[in-house]
């Protein structure tokens, strides 16, 4: 695309910047790479299993057979160009699900024919709704022993509250399952296996077959006429509904979220992924058809949106940045205007300017350059030096700051230890760049034990980090177990007073705060105030006073966690003529915020962890007695696919090992997945 052909009104409509959610397991990748081959991407098919996936490139995720980062890539089916991201089904990287769902227009949501709605399935599609993503579902591996559709369909109504339509339903299931009835089309498609599924070919319906799938006809004609009033009366007419004006119908329920379509197949046995992608052209959303994204500006705080145009002001977010061969790659989505190699930004999140040293298009691991993005596309930029995940790129004449991306606390860390002082160097500066990459890692230094205390989403995803370290860095650091991530809060009011004069230098520093604390509710996080007259004061030195409290607020009186829900007041500053400086400042509002916590009750707070055990009936006493003997809290137990599901609230403490323990109370037939619910306090 060049700088002199911006894309028509038509080329945009036929734009689709979709992604693949699911529980881990449910096919994501496997869908991706039949996709991918079908459209001419790639020309030979890798798998999971074989460790060959095209969308699973980092080696990590090759020998665990999982999706860890999030994949872009893009490819033509006709007459839609689709950006697809490929994203993780494990909860330890379910920052990666958010922040692609966060930039993503619509969503394909891949069931198990025999599992149906799982934990994590349930807990990404949940993320989609509050982004407001229209999706299709996807029911895979019809092919398996025990699928059942009808059962999946349910499952989605059911657990997720959605309003599942089938426009396809399966010839056979599991050893029987042959083929794919198209309900819109009322066709049979079989998937020729010499072709590995390339030529399809239709069958017009026996009599026989014609009457075993009337029925779900019917709820499809229905649902269309919801939207179209003469599709019903063509239907009960006798005459022939045109299958255009069905998708029509149904396309709009679908962008309205009344609706998910809902589709059937094995990827593994290649049946069903072509009409998956013309699904995603028929039914998806163009960024012409989603709302326009808003955002405020930062002076005047005034919410406004730009429209989806090359012609607008530049409006572009960071949903990830990457290192390559130690090069900064950032990932965005451009909301309106175009971006060209070679343009300076502005980074109005980090408030400098960025130069785009070059652009291109992704494909997975590999990158085809361009010259110029426009209104809807998702690309890459190499050479900006200060873009981190979350960003909000725009002109500096026109700025607009985008909704930022959700943050994630990190809840499990790691003390590692280099072997020697080079390693050491090394360590700091690559560890570092996993940080700018990842927005869920925490890194800190123990001073009294030297050691690098790595903290992050659970067990898999430090283990990974160490994978890496060794693999692209050849670094071996010790390691220690992991420890659980707890935080600081308050109980009570007090203050604090703090005075800082000192020589520094051949100068003298002097600074004087008197300040008071107060808890606040629950995941309200921190405020700063100032009830001095900043009239009065200079800036700097104001400024300075707001730097020690936030500094010191990362390192509590108990056991130096991060202290938060509560308000920091400001209530008076002292002044030396000659002596008075920004130092001095700085080190005595610290100084007085420690007074203020040490006198304010000070309390531990634990990550308190959201647990769903997925267990047969048989095995639910021992799954309950379990849980109680980790502290866990019974929430609910409900019915999912035959089997049942316990969810509770446990302290994250109490859960390592878990895993094993369940296993082996439960002959190896439970799953169980667990999310960060919220901080509270130790007992």
């Amino acid at each position: 695309m060049s700088k002199t052909n911006a894309p028509s009104a038509k080329v945009l409509g036929n734009l689709r910047n979709i992604g693949i959610i699911a529980h881990i397991d449910a096919g994501k990748t496997t869908l991706s790479e039949r996709i991918l081959y079908y459209s001419g991407k790639i020309h030979r098919i890798g798998e999971v299993h074989e460790g060959t996936a095209t969308m699973d490139y980092m080696p990590e995720e090759q020998e665990r057979g999982i999706t860890i980062t999030s994949a872009v890539t893009s490819c033509q089916w006709d007459p839609c160009m689709i950006n697809l991201i490929d994203t993780p089904g494990h909860v330890d990287f379910t920052i990666e699900v958010e922040r692609s769902l966060r930039v993503l227009d619509g969503a394909v949501g891949v069931f198990c024919g025999v599992s149906g709605v799982e934990p994590q399935s349930e807990t990404v599609w949940r993320q989609s709704e509050s982004y407001h993503v229209p999706k299709l579902a996807f029911v895979n591996k019809m092919d398996r022993l025990g699928a059942d559709f009808e059962s999946v369909v349910e499952s989605i109504r059911k657990t997720l509250g959605a309003n599942p339509l089938p426009i396809q339903y399966p010839d056979g299931e599991g050893d029987e399952f042959e083929g794919v009835f198209d309900l819109i089309e009322m066709k049979r498609m079989e998937f020729d296996q010499d072709t590995k599924g390339e030529k399809i070919s239709l069958f017009d319906l026996t009599d026989e077959e014609a009457d075993k799938l009337e029925p779900w006809r019917e709820k499809l004609i229905e649902a269309a006429s919801d939207e179209d009033d003469e599709i019903l009366d063509l239907y009960l007419g006798g005459e022939l509904v045109p299958p255009t004006r069905i998708r029509a119908a149904l396309r709009k329920a679908t962008l309205k979220q009344t609706l998910v379509p809902v589709l059937v197949g094995s990827a593994l046995k290649n049946i069903g992924v072509q009409p998956v992608m013309s699904a995603v052209c028929d039914f998806l959303p163009s960024p012409l058809e989603v709302p326009a994204a808003t955002g405020i500006v930062p002076e005047t705080q005034e919410k406004i949106s730009f429209e989806v145009s090359h012609k607008e002001p530049l409006s572009a977010l960071v949903f990830k940045v990457a290192m390559d061969s130690g090069r900064k790659i950032a990932m965005m989505r451009i909301y309106s205007g175009q971006l060209s190699s070679g343009d300076t930004v502005f980074n109005i999140t980090q408030d400098t300017d960025e130069r785009v040293a070059r652009l291109f298009r992704l494909h997975a691991g590999r990158r085809e350059k361009i010259d110029t993005a426009y209104a809807g596309d998702m690309v890459a930029a190499a050479g900006m030096k200060f873009a981190r995940t979350g960003d909000t790129l725009c002109n500096k004449d026109s700025p607009i700051l985008l909704e930022q991306i959700a943050d994630y606390k990190p809840v499990i860390s790691l003390a590692i230890e280099p072997r020697n002082s080079d390693e050491a160097e090394k360590l700091d500066e690559v560890l570092e760049k996993y940080l700018m990459e990842d927005p869920t890692l925490n890194l800190k230094h123990d001073e009294d034990t030297g050691q690098v205390i790595l903290s992050g989403m659970g067990e898999l995803h430090l283990d990974v980090i160490l994978e890496r370290l060794k693999r692209e860095y050849k670094l071996e650091p010790r390691a220690g177990r992991p420890q659980v991530v707890y935080v600081e809060t308050i109980s009570s009011k007090a203050k604090g007073t703090g005075e800082f004069n000192r020589e520094l230098g051949e100068e003298m520093h002097f600074g004087g705060v008197r300040l008071s604390v107060e808890p606040m509710d629950r995941d309200s996080g921190r405020k700063i105030s100032f009830e001095v007259n900043s009239d009065e004061w200079p800036a700097l030195w104001l400024e300075a006073v707001g730097d020690g409290i936030a500094d010191s607020l990362q390192s509590g009186v108990i056991r130096g966690y991060p202290v938060q829900d509560l308000h920091v007041r400001v209530l008076g500053l002292e002044r030396k003529d000659g002596e008075s400086s920004p130092v001095g400042y700085r080190m005595a509002a610290a100084i007085a915020l420690k007074e203020a916590l040490n006198g304010a009750g000070a309390k531990l707070m634990e990550p308190i962890m959201w647990v769903e055990v997925n267990v047969p009936e048989n095995f639910v006493g021992e799954v309950v007695g379990l849980l109680g003997s980790k502290g866990a809290k019974i929430e609910n137990m409900i019915d999912r696919s035959g089997q049942k599901v316990v969810q509770g609230l446990a302290p994250l403490a109490s859960l390592f090992g878990f895993s094993t323990e369940l296993r082996s109370a439960t002959q190896g037939r439970a799953g169980f997945v667990m999310t960060f619910s919220r901080f509270d306090v130790l007992d």
